[in-house]
């Protein structure tokens, strides 16, 4: 089944920015990275019906594969929808939302790729790993959401990707961006109603930096070890290093003034407990030789404990490790 354009045609960019908030119809919503992650946000909107989906990535494989037979999930939920996807910027209309989904490694290539379909009246919301994509974001568009996401996936092959975690999302102005609280519930409300949970908070940075110490603790080991994220939290010394390499994220954490969202020993148990043997994203992008994200994780949290003198000789550690794998798959001296 060849995936039809809902109006006929993508709307041109330029006839689409002219169009004023109140007359617009329908809403329209781009999910900029359709990996795994994204692909859970694109499908359970794009299954809703309350907006018309747009997913842009530069995998053209996945891409295409959308296009011509809908973006399946399996796992948690199966099912397979069509939604508008493209791998050129300019055939995306202008959104009124966004939801960045990329690694943290790509936010700028990818926010300055889609920047010209936003305009002063829409929101984007990064949903990414790790702390510091929003102020990425913000050089590029007005107003921006912080958010931090618990489901998990993986691609299965192009047009497929595997439910493997459910779990809640949290969003909150990003606070220098000044975005008014009725966009973060709008959009909270319109990714529940899909499927999603989403719960809207006034102040994010509690829920992000419970996934960021949760992150920084379960990624590396799993990206070092090989473990799946179960057999790395039973394991002894491995369970022990999560806790430790938690304690001093949430020392971090507290001296910066930031009140958690939740235990992060709490989600490492819950990705534990789930179905299958998921393997941590780090791990994922260690077996395929890519850049990872540990830079906005356990990185951030050695910058950060460096900027408020809370010492993080684990983070450091583990940053060092990770840092010297990828440089391994070049050519090193």
């Amino acid at each position: 089944m060849e995936v039809l354009w809902r109006q006929g045609k993508p709307p041109n960019r330029s006839e689409t920015s002219e169009i004023s908030s109140a007359s617009r119809d329908p809403m329209r919503i781009c999910v900029i990275g359709c990996g795994a992650v994204g692909s859970l946000f694109a499908a359970h909107l794009a299954k809703a019906g309350e907006a018309e989906v747009w997913a842009y990535d530069v995998w053209k494989g996945h891409v295409d594969a959308i296009r011509t037979h809908g973006l399946e999930l399996s796992g948690a939920e199966n099912f397979t929808v069509p939604l508008h996807a493209t791998s050129d910027p300019e055939q995306l209309p202008r959104c009124d939302y966004g939801i960045v989904a990329t690694k943290a490694i790509h936010t700028r290539t990818a926010i300055a790729q889609v920047a010209a379909i936003f305009d002063n009246n829409s929101a984007v919301c990064s949903v990414q790993n790790g702390v510091g994509n929003e102020e990425i974001i913000a050089k590029y568009v007005r107003f921006v959401i912080r958010g931090t996401t618990f489901p998990a996936g993986h691609a299965v092959a192009p047009g497929h990707v595997a439910f493997d975690i459910q779990g809640d999302t949290w969003i909150g102005p990003f606070e220098p961006s000044h975005t008014p609280m009725t966009k973060v519930v709008e959009l909270a409300g319109l990714l529940t109603r899909s499927g999603m949970h989403t719960i809207a908070l006034q102040d994010a940075r509690g829920a992000q930096w419970t996934k960021l110490i949760f992150n920084a603790a379960t990624n590396p080991v799993g990206a070092l070890t090989s473990l799946d994220h179960g057999s790395a939290t039973r394991f002894g010394p491995t369970g022990q290093l999560f806790e430790d390499l938690i304690a001093e994220g949430k020392a971090v954490a507290e001296k910066l003034g930031i009140r958690l969202h939740g235990d992060p020993w709490a989600f490492v148990e819950k990705g534990a407990n789930a179905p299958g043997q998921h393997r941590a994203s780090m791990l994922q992008d260690v077996l395929a030789q890519r850049q990872t994200e540990v830079d906005f994780m356990n990185g951030a949290i050695v910058e950060w404990g460096a900027k408020v003198g809370v010492p993080t000789p684990l983070n450091l550690a583990l940053w060092t490790l990770i840092k010297g794998l990828e440089h391994s798959w070049g050519e090193p001296e």
